[in-house]
């Protein structure tokens, strides 16, 4: 059962809510901003972060006045969201049905992707796409994944120290609908490094998701 809270708080920024919800028994906190019936696009976050980072980059304002439902969620243990112990595999697919996002664009950076590879090879037909900012795991997932036609961004930071480039590459391989981004200038943070070309790449994916375009070529 999944109940989302009565009491939430509006942060600085007065278009975007703090909120929590209930998951498997834990309190989870997550910002939201925009319409809340309009395309949504789920942020996840990297060991050191949480949902704070996207406000505080400004993704959350951005999608918003684009015109999507942005939703930055603290992962169980971190920011103000409580610890669900095993929550990996099952705790996105039950996020997303707490919170009624229908299709969303995930994007998932670094050690998120132990929550967000499971759900696209088991789930991704309840996606609308998958942005892969050089999440951890591609390759101890990647037989289950080889072959999944998810529309599919692989962005990373060319100086990425942590996960190497040649896992874009590898996503690029098995995952036919697989588009690569390498941004100049940054390393594994490359929303933070290089963060205007990031959001260009990203506004420009979401809004190509909604289109059919051929997605065998690869964007440079």
């Amino acid at each position: 059962m999944h109940k989302t809270s009565s009491q939430s708080s509006e942060v600085k920024d007065t278009k975007i809510k703090s909120q929590f919800v209930n998951i498997q028994g834990a309190n989870i906190h997550y910002l939201e901003a925009g319409d809340s019936t309009a395309y949504a696009v789920l942020l996840l976050h990297g060991v050191s972060w949480n949902s704070q980072t996207w406000q505080d980059i400004g993704t959350l304002r951005l999608l918003a006045e684009k015109g999507y439902r942005a939703v930055a969620v603290d992962l169980p243990g971190y920011g103000s969201s409580q610890s669900i112990l095993g929550a990996e595999k099952p705790f996105l697919k039950d996020f997303l049905e707490g919170l009624n996002l229908k299709k969303p664009v995930i994007v998932s950076p670094s050690i998120s992707g132990i929550y967000s590879l499971p759900l696209v090879i088991t789930h991704w037909d309840k996606l609308r796409g998958f942005v892969a900012v050089a999440p951890v795991g591609i390759s101890g997932f990647s037989k289950q994944l080889k072959g999944i036609e998810l529309p599919t961004l692989a962005i990373w930071g060319i100086n990425d120290k942590i996960v190497p480039v040649t896992q874009a590459d590898l996503l690029l391989k098995i995952m036919p609908k697989t588009q690569k981004v390498i941004l100049a200038n940054a390393a594994h943070r490359s929303y933070l490094d290089a963060t205007d070309k990031f959001h260009n790449h990203l506004i420009k994916f979401i809004e190509e998701t909604s289109s059919q375009i051929d997605w065998s070529v690869e964007q440079k």
